[in-house]
C-alpha cells in the first residue's frame, strides 16, 4: 500500500472573505459534504512560506530567537519568510531570507520537506530547505524592523536541538520538522537522496 496525499476538491456552494489583512485573509466557504449536507468552513488564506535549516561544517544549525505575539513567547526558529510574490521561486525566496535574517549564503541546497502547517484552519504551505557549505554574505546587512530588530542569532549543535525538541523545550513548527527530517534523512540513505532545490511543489507552483 502506498501512503500518499492526493489532490481533491469538494464542491463549494458559496464563498466570502470577511477579513482581509496585510499578508493574509480569512475566508468562509459553504462546502458540500459526502452526504449532501452543506457546512461552513472558516480558514486563513496564506501566500505560503519558506524556511531554511542551515547547517555549518561543525554540524551546528543556524537559529534565531524571535518574539511571537500570538503565543506570547520568544521562540527559537530557523530563518523563514513569506512567499511575497505569487509564483515566486521558493529557492530564491529561501536564499533571500537566509541573507536578510542571518547575513549568510549557502552553496549547497536541497529540499528537506514540504508541510501544511495547520491544514484544519489555514492553507499555509511551507517548503523547508537544507542549506550547507555556509559562508558570510557580502555587502551590507539587511535593515530589520519590528520584532526582527530584537532577534538573537546563534549556531546550535544539531544533537542539542533534537534533545530540545523531544524534551518539549522547542516548539517552532519549521524548526521541529526541519531538525527531525534531517535526522531521518541521514538515517535513510543520506542527504544526497533528498530532492533537488528546484523540485516541483504542487502546493505553490512556480517557474524555475
Amino acid at each position: 500500500m502506498t501512503i500518499k496525499d492526493t489532490a481533491e476538491e469538494w464542491e463549494v456552494r458559496a464563498s466570502e472573505t470577511p477579513f482581509v489583512g496585510n499578508k493574509t485573509s480569512v475566508r468562509t466557504d459553504e462546502v458540500v459534504m459526502p452526504d449532501g449536507s452543506v457546512v461552513r468552513r472558516d480558514y486563513q488564506v496564506h501566500p505560503g512560506s519558506v524556511a531554511v535549516l542551515a547547517v555549518d561544517d561543525q554540524d551546528r544549525v543556524l537559529v534565531i530567537r524571535q518574539y511571537r505575539h500570538p503565543v506570547r513567547e520568544k521562540l527559537w526558529e530557523i530563518p523563514a519568510g513569506l512567499l511575497d510574490v505569487p509564483g515566486e521561486n521558493p529557492l530564491h525566496a529561501a536564499q533571500r531570507e537566509l541573507y536578510e535574517e542571518a547575513h549568510v549564503k549557502a552553496e549547497q541546497w536541497r529540499v528537506l520537506t514540504d508541510v501544511y502547517t495547520t491544514p484544519g484552519g489555514c492553507d499555509e504551505a511551507v517548503r523547508i530547505f537544507l542549506a550547507r557549505d555556509l559562508s558570510e554574505a557580502e555587502g551590507q546587512r539587511f535593515e530589520v524592523e519590528d520584532e526582527e530588530a530584537d532577534m538573537e542569532l546563534a549556531r546550535v549543535p544539531l544533537d542539542e536541538l533534537v534533545r530540545g525538541v523531544l524534551a518539549g523545550e522547542l516548539h517552532n513548527n519549521c524548526l521541529v520538522v526541519g531538525v527531525l527530517s534531517l535526522v531521518a534523512a541521514r538515517a535513510n540513505g543520506g542527504v544526497e537522496g533528498l530532492r533537488p532545490a528546484e523540485a516541483a511543489w504542487p502546493a505553490r507552483p512556480f517557474e524555475s
